[in-house]
């Protein structure tokens, strides 16, 4: 049973990782700062280091997340629970990563304990809304507002530090006739020179000036991978926890054996099956430039890393997203038909969740009986 456990839980932090690790670099792979490969194996590494220091600092975390505050104590406490709980968010979860749609763990693992509530008609709902739903339903507005402000600030401070967008003129070379046949063949070509507007892939936007003696380009590309390294850290700081909780509170494991196994599974679907949830992510929602793309990157960095220190359980998912929009919004960029479809797929998370683990407990139920 407690091998059984252990496997769901991993399958769970496999889930995670596939749907969440993407997010921490998102803006490094949709400004093209760093190539999708590149930036994924960044991400992992950052997150699983997260992972490692949620031995030190994310104690109450593990503790929140064991459900004994949210549903009967004496349920919570069983094999079944920590069984319905993984199988119901996972499976959630990984049917979102299969359609690409970026929806947060924590709000699966939140909608599980909230079927299994209702499944046995024991729940804590003052509990659950102080403790879980608040901080996640606060989170994503917070994010907006804070970097459509961070975007315009920065903007301005840009401006006033003499750092100007550079001028993108695309070349390409092509083969021009310069004498025809009689009957209409070419008989000779040469090489001439034509302008042409280029798609983002082929040209990108960049910035010319000097902050404080460095190029400015150099400084932006530098502090925008330290944001997103400082994001997937505060990302596997944060959602570890929720995840180890199933096996620390079984008794499956102790909370540093559980607490590597998850950071391990995380980094294992982090690199494994990722490329959907990076492809909405990284360009579906919005289009970015370099400065746009740290800006975002900042405040949600900012956010997760203050939210895992007061021990409040937020959504990396729903700030980063939050933190796009804002962007979006801000640039008026924002792909307004993938935003809805990514907030529709948020309202599902909770309810799609619960109705699992409503299905599992009453399966667990009928095997264990």
């Amino acid at each position: 049973m407690q091998l059984l456990i252990a496997l769901i839980a991993s399958m769970l932090g496999f889930a995670n990782g596939s749907n969440d690790n993407v997010k921490g670099v998102a803006t490094l792979i949709g400004s093209r700062t760093l190539s999708v490969r590149t930036a994924m194996v960044f991400g992992t590494a950052c997150t699983f280091v997260g992972s490692i220091c949620a031995i030190l600092l994310a104690g109450h975390l593990l503790k929140k997340f064991a459900g004994k505050d949210i549903v009967d104590p004496t349920i919570a406490g069983t094999g079944g629970f920590a069984l319905t709980i993984s199988l119901a968010a996972a499976g959630t979860v990984l049917l979102a990563t299969f359609i690409g749609m970026p929806i947060s763990t924590t709000h699966a693992i939140v909608g599980a304990l909230v079927g299994v509530g209702l499944a046995t008609q024991w729940i804590n709902w003052a509990e659950l809304w102080d403790g879980l739903l608040m901080p996640l339903l606060m989170s994503p507005p917070m994010a907006i507002v804070l970097a459509f402000g961070a975007y315009l600030l920065f903007r301005h401070l840009r401006r006033r530090l003499g750092v100007n967008h550079q001028t993108c003129v695309c070349v390409e070379r092509e083969f021009v006739p310069v004498s025809v046949s009689a009957d209409g063949s070419v008989m000779h070509q040469s090489t001439g020179v034509r302008l042409a507007e280029a798609s983002v892939e082929e040209c990108q936007q960049r910035y010319e000036g000097r902050v404080a003696g460095i190029d400015a380009q150099r400084v932006l590309n530098v502090s925008h991978v330290i944001t997103a390294g400082a994001l997937s850290f505060a990302r596997g700081l944060n959602d570890t926890p929720k995840i180890a909780a199933l096996m620390f509170a079984m008794g499956v494991m102790g909370r540093v054996p559980s607490l590597l196994v998850t950071g391990v599974a995380i980094a294992a679907g982090g690199m494994l099956a990722y490329r959907r949830v990076a492809q909405t992510m990284s360009f579906r929602i919005t289009e970015m430039n370099d400065g746009q793309a740290f800006t975002a990157n900042f405040i949600t960095a900012g956010l997760v890393i203050i939210a895992s220190k007061m021990g409040l359980p937020v959504s990396t998912t729903h700030v980063s997203c939050g933190s796009l929009f804002g962007i979006g919004i801000a640039n008026r960029r924002a792909h307004w038909k993938v935003i809805g479809q990514v907030l529709a797929a948020w309202v599902t998370t909770l309810p799609v969740a619960a109705l699992l683990a409503v299905v599992i407990w009453r399966c667990v139920l009928l095997i264990w009986r």
